[in-house]
């Protein structure tokens, strides 16, 4: 048995456990801190640290970050302080918690966690997790190797003859927001997975998020040619992706 901490980086919360990588089974009962007011990095680092300390964790450990994640470093912000952009954040976290950490983006977690264990294990071709959320997430593997960063949901779409990024217009938070129903929000979401369609020819589109929950509700009006399914790690997801990605490296 392989065993990595997986750790995941979320807007309210940081979560981690110890993940069986040769299962994608957690190990023990997952474990929750706020996600610091702000989000500065070294806050965050500071509660990663907890984490480790916690589950009294020595090895490789695997951590999730809400944004682009090239080689370490974290690229983007989006929903974090600004001070993330450009910060060697593999270096900050392997030093605040005295383990070789290895950092990646949250939904490419996902993504590689569904593709191993979960909604797309054993798919050859090319498999795009969508995550449905604050944002649009999204993960694309080909044989279940990873393509990372690929943040489609800022594609822009024509919508009544303008521009529109895709995440202001079809993302959960906006059918919150707009207090749209499930069949226009269906609609929407519709209208994006035909463009994603047209630029990538996916095999399988996995739909991931809180809406995976309720497919019920919204997967009727889907009008697809790939084959469409919903994510079943849901929240031990991003915890069992990141684990893997470390073992991995």
């Amino acid at each position: 048995m392989s065993l990595i901490l997986g750790i995941d980086i979320g807007g309210s919360g940081i979560k981690g456990a110890p993940v069986d990588t040769q299962t994608g089974k957690l190990t023990a009962e997952r474990y929750r801190i706020p996600t610091p007011e702000g989000a500065k990095a070294h806050d965050v680092a500071e509660v990663v640290h907890d984490l480790v300390k916690h589950f009294d964790h020595s090895g490789p450990v695997g951590v999730t970050f809400p944004g682009v994640v090239q080689h370490g470093h974290t690229m983007s912000a989006a929903n974090v302080d600004k001070g993330w952009i450009g910060l060697d954040a593999d270096d900050l976290f392997t030093k605040a918690t005295g383990q070789q950490v290895t950092l990646l983006n949250d939904a490419d977690a996902a993504g590689l966690a569904e593709a191993r264990f979960g909604a797309g294990k054993g798919e050859v071709g090319v498999a795009l997790l969508l995550t449905f959320g604050t944002g649009i997430g999204s993960a694309l593997l080909y044989g279940g190797v990873l393509i990372p960063n690929t943040e489609l949901g800022h594609l822009w779409l024509n919508v009544d003859k303008a521009a529109t990024e895709a995440e202001a217009w079809a993302s959960d938070r906006i059918r919150e927001q707009d207090d749209l129903g499930w069949k226009s929000w269906a609609k929407r979401v519709n209208k994006y997975l035909q463009h994603v369609e047209m630029l990538f020819s996916p095999d399988l589109f996995i739909i991931g998020g809180g809406i995976s929950k309720k497919a019920d509700k919204w997967q009727a009006q889907i009008d697809c040619k790939t084959r469409l399914v919903t994510a079943t790690l849901q929240n031990d997801a991003g915890i069992v992706g990141a684990a893997l990605y470390a073992s991995e490296r």
